[in-house]
């Protein structure tokens, strides 16, 4: 029995097809999931993982397979479903899977034979059998998975192409903002593998450099701090030689100890939601975490580098409470805060989110031609109506505050406090490169788009 597992690519995306530019190999990630349901894969299936961001096989050329199965975030559903087509045209079973067909699951089942919902560890044995007796449902749920019941990914299946690995030791999220689907798919108790296990499938990440895919590594209350300092001193004692970067909340600054730990442990950098500039956007987004404490960002920043790890900063630009200006107010509060590189993004309602119920009550989805609009919701377009500004000013919103922290003068102090501080200053200077490079790629991206979807200003 022959089973293609397929992560399909968005061709909007730039940083897509590392065959392109060497440099995107440090910006693709595998798909982890797809190497999970690989690892819960009997020996006696033969296996291909299949991910398009490393170039779009040549599928009729491929030996028929017995069995299709697809993920796919919101961005990539258009294009899951045109490999849909293609195999289910050839009489192959296609099961869908992941946080879209979970989100939008009459969409997904007009277009694929079965919809797997939930987390697959549970039920991906029983689509199997059904398959090989040629009774496969139209659906199978699978709820919340038994966090220790979650393999070891098939590490092996994707060794080459990539510059990181990638791992996930925790599932869930209690914060639940607004604009976020992570709660709603994967629930809002904070669950963690045993850390033998994580340990253990570290060993097998042939990639030096490793991504913790983990929505929030260290959590939010005191036991799962523990948990996480516990981790990280099994990782450190395990001298994995591994050098990784994850997601975590602004309290990963509040514990030295903590710091020490994950820096022992190989962090090099970890990826932050400030979200917002102002306490009233943060409510707007249901962050309340991060107004907790009275907190300062700028001395949190500091503690963190100060154990050689970089910061990523993220920050959303569309909110009600934003009005013109906010892309430049956004990039002062990064440089204020000290952190290393900035990424900001467009409020986006993605299907399953507070956000896309309140915007679709209130008939704000601007581009609602489903699947097809799909492509935009990369949280790179604006494809809401956002109520203080036009099209053409909420993304020169975006591009001023590109410019404005990718600016010369601003990329050369980063660079030289993290020369300063011993913290990893040429990675520094080419992630800054790197997004000034795409404010180019950006320009033409929005001018294609605005062309495209046909909305004036």
């Amino acid at each position: 029995m022959r089973l293609y597992l397929i992560n399909p690519s968005n061709p909007l995306v730039s940083i897509i097809n590392v065959k392109q530019s060497r440099w995107n190999r440090y910006r693709v990630w595998k798909p982890l999931s797809l190497m999970l349901l690989a690892g819960l894969t009997p020996p006696e299936w033969e296996i291909a993982i299949l991910d398009e961001n490393l170039g779009v096989p040549d599928y009729a050329a491929m030996p028929r397979p017995d069995l299709v199965g697809i993920t796919a975030f919101t961005s990539q559903a258009n294009r899951a479903y045109e490999v849909a087509a293609h195999f289910r045209s050839l009489g192959v079973p296609v099961v869908m899977g992941g946080i879209h067909a979970t989100m939008c699951l009459e969409e997904a089942m007009e277009r694929v034979d079965s919809v797997l919902t939930g987390e697959a560890e549970g039920v991906w044995s029983q689509v199997l059998k059904d398959v090989r007796h040629g009774g496969l449902k139209r659906r199978y749920d699978g709820g919340l998975a038994v966090i220790s019941d979650v393999p070891t990914a098939r590490h092996d299946l994707l060794s080459s192409g990539y510059a990181c690995g990638a791992i996930q030791t925790t599932r869930g999220c209690p914060l639940n903002c607004s604009f976020c689907s992570v709660t709603a798919f994967n629930g809002a108790r904070y669950r963690q593998r045993p850390i033998a296990d994580v340990v253990r499938e570290f060993r097998l990440i042939p990639e030096k450099h490793v991504l913790v895919v983990d929505d929030n590594l260290i959590g939010t209350r005191p036991e799962h701090i523990a948990r996480a300092k516990d981790l990280f001193r099994a990782m450190a004692q395990a001298n994995l030689r591994k050098h990784w970067v994850a997601q975590a909340g602004i309290n990963f600054a509040d514990d030295e100890e903590l710091l020490a730990l994950a820096a022992k442990a190989g962090c090099g950098g970890v990826f932050i939601g400030f979200e917002s500039p102002t306490p009233e956007g943060l409510l707007e987004l249901g962050k309340k975490f991060n107004l907790l404490k009275d907190r300062n960002f700028p001395a949190s920043v500091r503690r963190i580098q100060r154990h050689g790890i970089l910061v990523a900063g993220s920050f959303i630009i569309g909110l009600d409470i934003d009005e013109p200006g906010i892309g430049k107010r956004i990039a002062e509060a990064a440089d204020r805060y000290g952190v290393d590189s900035l990424n900001a993004l467009f409020l986006t309602p993605l299907p399953g989110t507070r956000l896309w119920k309140q915007m679709k009550s209130e008939d704000r989805i601007a581009l609602d031609t489903f699947p097809d609009d799909w492509k935009y919701y990369t949280l790179t377009y604006p494809v809401a109506r956002y109520k203080n500004f036009s099209l053409e000013g909420i993304i020169e919103e975006l591009i001023t505050c590109d410019r404005d922290f990718y600016a010369t003068s601003r990329i050369l102090r980063r660079v030289w406090s993290s020369l300063w501080q011993r913290r990893k200053p040429l990675i520094n200077l080419v992630g800054n490169l790197s997004y000034r490079n795409n404010l180019r790629l950006n320009l033409k991206a929005f001018a294609d788009f605005k062309s495209s979807v046909g909305l004036g200003s």
